[in-house]
């Protein structure tokens, strides 16, 4: 059953741009009913009524459904991650592929994304495709490998660029490497050792007489096999030259064929004894692709806390996902739900410990903020009761506007829930409430009934104060101001209180000033000592518009203002 609830007043502002050489106007999403200007100027006395009865969508607004050609084309973009099974079917059989995508792209530059991460695209006996039968070919159930280059093709014409997932921390075991290497072990005689050149394939994976944590029994045999996840996949010995030479042909096959970059699966379990070998893999692999493509960009998976994903930046990768800001438990949700020990200083004061730990490993980084993924609870429900709407919000401009090349989670922009098992966090996206309408898909066979709080895309798009136009207004901003995501950050930390949260960004000579407001009270401050002249940036998600005059800022609740 699905639960209506729509009404959130997300009134939202145009981008203005003053200095000499810039953009004279940034036309920013539908949601932009009223000149974020006026409304300070007017003291934020637009109501709802009045933007909805104003709105009519101006011809730079509706321009900008494309990419702004002026975004800086490098790796600081705002990544959108796709399960492909679960987002656009193009052929009717429920299963979302990569012909369908294709025909979504469209949506995803208007959403303001200019790259893609698709979770596995590779064959996999699971509807998931975390255990790869074949790294250098497309699974059936999503198409081609010529509807793979098609879509390549399209992303680049946009300027979208893709990353894929690489998963070598394991394979499936049904891949034939490891189906090789079984049947060897079962045909050895009592007491015999396996013999590399016999069977070379013994020497990709992890065999061993003992039972120890994360191994699993070869049925039939007297050995174990190392598999840290599950019995189905077993983890390759990345330490082996042999395994390396096949990672080095798969690296080239996807970069011939025009990938951006990789999303590394599992980076810290690459060698679970041993964090030093671990680091050693991946550096190998990165000055491997590197070596290939200069500017391709990887980012790796390590579910554990900044002071240890940290230290993988030794390896040279360009990011590493950052954990801390991510569930509800992280520190965006800690602000909003009231149980961060310093309110919305929290998150500041969380943003440059993580950045000052980074630093110790390398000076050359790309933080890799997110909020959800395919592995956590949707951040819709993470809130419920009052201003359950206005928090959902307001977290996604948190995550989308920090530093670094942030991530979007499909769906999250409608927001959408799902929790309990995988296949839960992973449902169909929700284009209509139309189950036959073309596109929809059926989402994973094991997923649990959830009950949708927010409208479907369809719905949102048409109201310029759903979640979706607000976080498309968020993308903008972030797409205007090229210092939001590759500044220096300073932490307004004398500025900054339980209820406003302030920094600074400068890059390239410009500087930009974002105040937070992520609690459930208006707050004011004085920013006068920041040097700032104009308010130039807005977001809300109640009535009230957020101010500036005569260096001060007023913020209603869960409100962010953007000066310059």
């Amino acid at each position: 059953m699905i639960n209506n609830k729509i009404g959130g007043h997300n009134m939202v502002g145009r981008a203005v741009n003053r200095l000499a050489g810039r953009l004279t106007a940034v036309a920013l999403t539908a949601a932009m009913a009223v000149s974020m200007l006026a409304g300070c100027a007017a003291g934020g006395k637009n109501t709802e009524t009045a933007a909805k009865k104003e709105y009519k969508p101006s011809a730079m607004e509706q321009m900008n459904a494309k990419n702004d050609p002026n975004v800086i084309q490098d790796n600081y973009r705002t990544c959108y991650e796709v399960f492909v099974y679960s987002f656009f079917d193009s052929d009717g059989d429920g299963i979302g592929d990569l012909k369908g995508l294709t025909e979504k792209l469209d949506y995803i530059e208007g959403l303001g994304c200019n790259e893609i991460w698709m979770m596995p695209i590779m064959p996999s006996p699971s509807y998931h495709k975390y255990d790869i039968t074949d790294y250098m070919n497309i699974d059936k159930q999503y198409g081609t490998l010529d509807d793979f280059d098609a879509l390549i093709t399209e992303c680049h014409k946009r300027n979208i660029n893709v990353i894929i997932d690489f998963v070598i921390n394991h394979t499936s075991n049904e891949h034939p490497w490891f189906k090789a290497a079984a049947d060897y072990i079962k045909s050895l005689p009592d007491g015999a050792e396996p013999d590399s050149s016999e069977c070379p394939y013994v020497d990709y994976y992890n065999f061993s007489k003992t039972n120890t944590g994360g191994y699993n029994q070869l049925p039939g045999t007297n050995w174990y096999y190392e598999s840290q996840f599950v019995d189905s996949m077993p983890d390759l010995n990345l330490q082996s030259e042999a395994v390396r030479g096949e990672i080095d042909k798969v690296t080239s096959f996807w970069l011939d064929r025009g990938v951006d970059g990789f999303r590394l699966d599992a980076v810290i379990y690459y060698n679970n004894n041993n964090q030093t070998e671990t680091i050693d893999d991946l550096t190998w692999l990165v000055n491997n692709v590197k070596s290939k493509k200069a500017d391709a960009y990887m980012v790796g998976e390590g579910w554990t806390t900044y002071r240890e994903y940290a230290k993988y930046y030794k390896s040279g990768i360009d990011s590493m996902f950052n954990f801390d800001f991510s569930q509800q438990d992280g520190y965006i949700g800690k602000v909003l739900n009231g149980t961060a020990n310093h309110g919305a200083s929290t998150y500041g004061n969380a943003l440059v410990d993580v950045e000052n730990e980074i630093k110790k490993y390398t000076d050359s980084y790309i933080d890799a903020p997110f909020y959800t993924n395919h592995d956590m609870g949707r951040s819709a429900g993470y809130y419920n009761g009052d201003n359950a709407e206005e928090k959902t919000k307001m977290a996604q401009a948190m995550n989308l506007l920090m530093p670094g090349n942030a991530f979007l989670y499909y769906g999250e922009e409608i927001g959408m829930r799902g929790t309990a098992n995988d296949e839960t966090k992973r449902l169909a996206m929700r284009w209509s409430g139309d189950s036959k309408a073309k596109g929809m898909c059926v989402g994973p066979q094991n997923a649990e009934e959830t009950e949708q709080t927010y409208d479907t895309l369809d719905k949102q798009m048409e109201d310029p104060y759903s979640i979706y136009n607000f976080v498309k207004q968020t993308i903008s901003i972030r797409n205007a101001f090229p210092e939001i995501a590759r500044g220096t950050n300073t932490f307004e930390k004398d500025l900054s209180n339980d209820n406003v949260c302030i920094f600074t960004r400068e890059y390239n000579g410009e500087k930009a000033v974002l105040i937070f407001n992520p609690s459930k009270d208006e707050a004011s401050v004085d920013v006068s000592s920041l040097g700032v002249n104009d308010a130039v940036a807005m977001l809300q998600t109640t009535k009230k518009a957020p101010s500036y005059k005569d260096g001060t800022a007023k913020l209603p609740a869960y409100s962010v203002l953007v000066l310059k």
